[in-house]
């Protein structure tokens, strides 16, 4: 582990200080970040089972202070915090859930005041090391890079959201699929008993008992990678 690493509990007090602290974490592997905090991660070759418990030793070692209230992870600094599953080939492995979806008071929603917009203001992405080959407590944390999408940025998910929360609220919620919408779209919340991949009519959202959420596409990571951040080998290495 870095020998000049160290963890606040407090939340950092401005922008400049998390960025950081986020900064010091970059080629630690989870596993070392998990012994400090005495969390236990699983063995496996996959993150499907450990996102929480990644999400939650992220928060601890960053200072996060929203928990599970509905809101930035870091409510007075107006910051989420998105970890971002990468290949060695740089590509994000898999699209980025945002916020469930909305079922009820659909007509009363606003982009503005949106639980989207709310998490996607201003975003501070960690990149995590996807090689299959690794077991999570092997994988490093790459170099963290803080978004703010642009005016263009904005309106183009402005657009998908308004087409997707359109259709809900005309109640056409079962011709709702993963090909709709260009940066955002919905699709079964992860990790539901009941998810299902997304392909042609099986894709589409019949049963309403399932949970749907809204999802940051990986044409859009992948470009904010190339432009914001990287998750090269020498960021990466051991210090």
């Amino acid at each position: 582990m870095h020998a000049t690493l160290a963890f606040n509990a407090n939340s950092p007090s401005s922008r400049s200080a998390l960025l950081e602290r986020a900064h010091a974490l970059a080629g630690l592997r989870l596993g070392e970040l998990a012994q400090h905090f005495g969390v236990i991660l699983p063995q496996a070759k996959s993150l499907l089972h450990a996102k929480g418990k990644l999400g939650t030793l992220l928060e601890r070692a960053l200072g996060a202070s929203a928990g599970s209230m509905d809101q930035p992870d870091f409510p007075h600094l107006g910051i989420e915090l998105k970890t971002l599953p990468v290949l060695s080939n740089g590509q994000p492995k898999e699209s980025t859930f945002v916020a469930t979806a909305p079922l009820h008071n659909l007509s009363r929603l606003e982009w503005g005041n949106s639980r989207v917009w709310r998490k996607l203001k201003c975003v501070l992405w960690v990149p995590i090391e996807a090689d299959p080959h690794f077991t999570v407590p092997q994988r490093r944390i790459g170099q963290p890079f803080l978004w703010e999408p642009s005016s263009y940025e904005e309106r183009i998910l402005r657009q998908d959201w308004d087409e997707l929360v359109g259709l809900l609220n005309t109640g056409h919620r079962h011709v709702l699929d993963g090909r709709i919408g260009y940066w955002l779209h919905v699709r079964p919340k992860a990790a539901h008993k009941r998810d299902t991949k997304l392909h042609g009519d099986a894709s589409k959202l019949m049963d309403k008992t399932v949970p749907i959420g809204f999802y940051l596409r990986s044409a859009l990571t992948t470009e904010l990678l190339l432009r914001l951040g990287s998750f090269s080998q020498h960021q990466v290495a051991d210090v």
